[in-house]
């Protein structure tokens, strides 16, 4: 893996046919699915005779290609959107290039985002950096992948409910989901608008604080935004870190608890306090989230119709056969599976009873993370229950699969910052990751936190 150091001492051109010659070399790994490189290569020149410049001048980086971008098609990794050329950027890729950084491509997903595993892209699965009989993660697993190779230093991702965090620990890289609010969403396709987040990947908590520190702030186009609060120069002394004790059973990887507890060990040779914590609304979390989640699902996604948006099909003689053979074709079977679940909670009879009493739940629980970020100035625990699972091992299995996702989507329900960094590997040389939360706004605290620690 490099850094952004890495880059500093070669020109921009070299920078980026260097990244290209990797990405090619590396393609079995199906992380990208698309490569910008004539538009890469003119940026790379334009830095190089001084037209172009900024702090991330001639670094190359690859997006997920559910963000808008010039020089490739947008296709959120499905058959709907397999042709759709965006006419705009998203506002975080605009943010980069102005700081002279240049894309190199588009990245793999599950499609729309959907999914734990990247398994569920219309365009076949990513395959793990350390192993290639295992999954990337999800749905960010493209960009996860194309770091820890070292095709880039960063990359661009979504996290709506541990889509950064989980790929992030399963490849041994750093993966940032920050506030809700904190970077703009505007030209990026939507899963859930109340909890998707703009975050990034890289290889060492300072290259993430920076891309963060770029990509943050209020954007008028998106009226969820923060005013920026974001200080790089945070920094920490002895904090107070509640250890999540819910996630420290039987039921977790003998190594995942092998790792954390280790972890925490550090964080108290640092001179950090570290003591147990209950929360024993977590057990409900993942409910609220396949209720709510869902939800939004289905109104997002009704756009795509094959009339307004999306793949059309063909050969049909009514407007709801249309309708029904578009989406049918366009969207993978996880898509439809929420698509069904959400429009179910949703509907008359059921919206009381489910979509309702969760967001309900939803309260309660940002209300126990209130009371804790009163004594407490972080959370530890881990990423995912077990290191990157078997390609397949889920695919029949959807509940388990969902399970993935069980200590990531608290604070995504929440709203809140949270990372996952590198901590250490298991005796099959997986990648296992420590997640660490803080309260709203506490971003740069927790990565000045995440930081001291990579220098331990």
């Amino acid at each position: 893996m490099k850094s952004i150091a890495n880059y500093k001492s070669f020109s921009a051109r070299e920078n980026i046919e260097e990244a290209l010659r990797q990405a090619e070399k590396n393609e079995d790994y199906h992380a990208l699915l698309s490569l910008t490189s004539e538009r890469a290569l003119e940026r790379a020149d334009a830095v190089d005779r001084g037209e172009i410049t900024g702090e991330l001048a001639g670094i190359p980086f690859v997006i997920k290609d559910n963000f808008s971008a010039f020089g490739a098609p947008t296709t959120a990794a499905s058959k709907m959107l397999e042709n759709y050329n965006a006419p705009l950027q998203a506002t975080a890729v605009e943010k980069l290039e102005n700081a002279g950084a240049i894309c190199i491509g588009k990245t793999n997903l599950d499609a729309f985002a959907n999914g734990s595993s990247t398994e569920n892209s219309a365009f076949g699965p990513t395959l793990n950096s350390h192993d290639k009989t295992r999954v990337a993660g999800g749905s960010s697993g493209g960009s996860a992948v194309a770091v820890a190779l070292g095709i880039v230093p960063f990359a661009l991702g979504t996290d709506t409910g541990g889509s950064i965090r989980q790929p992030a620990s399963f490849n041994g890289v750093v993966g940032v989901k920050p506030t809700y609010g904190m970077v703009s969403r505007f030209g990026v396709v939507a899963m859930a608008n109340s909890t998707d987040c703009i975050g990034c990947f890289a290889t060492n908590v300072s290259d993430a604080k920076l891309i963060m520190s770029i990509i943050s702030g209020r954007d008028e186009r998106d009226m969820t935004t923060l005013p920026d609060y974001f200080n790089p120069d945070v920094s920490v002394v002895k904090q107070k870190i509640g250890l999540i004790r819910e996630w420290f059973t039987d039921d977790v990887n003998s190594d995942v608890r092998t790792a954390v507890s280790s972890y925490v060990d550090r964080l108290r040779q640092a001179g950090h306090e570290v003591e147990e914590v209950n929360m024993p609304i977590l057990s409900h979390t993942l409910a609220m989230y396949y209720i709510i989640v869902p939800a939004e699902i289905s109104s997002n996604l009704a756009r795509y119709d094959g009339v307004r948006y999306g793949k059309r099909a063909s050969g049909v003689k009514t407007l709801a056969e249309l309708y029904g053979k578009s989406r049918e074709q366009g969207f993978e079977a996880e898509n439809q599976r929420r698509i069904l679940i959400g429009s179910y909670v949703l509907s008359s009879g059921y919206f009381d009873a489910f979509y309702q009493q969760a967001q309900k739940a939803r309260t309660l629980l940002i209300q126990e993370y209130d009371k804790l970020f009163k004594v407490y100035d972080a959370l530890v625990g881990p990423v995912s229950p077990s290191p990157a699972f078997g390609i397949g091992e889920y695919t029949n299995n959807p509940v388990e699969m969902y399970l993935a996702d069980i200590m990531t989507v608290p604070a995504s329900l929440a709203g809140l910052p949270a990372l996952s960094v590198p901590a250490g590997m298991n005796d099959q040389g997986l990648p296992i990751g420590v997640q660490l939360i803080a309260n709203r706004k506490k971003d740069a605290t927790l990565m000045a936190l995440a930081k001291s620690m990579e220098e331990k």
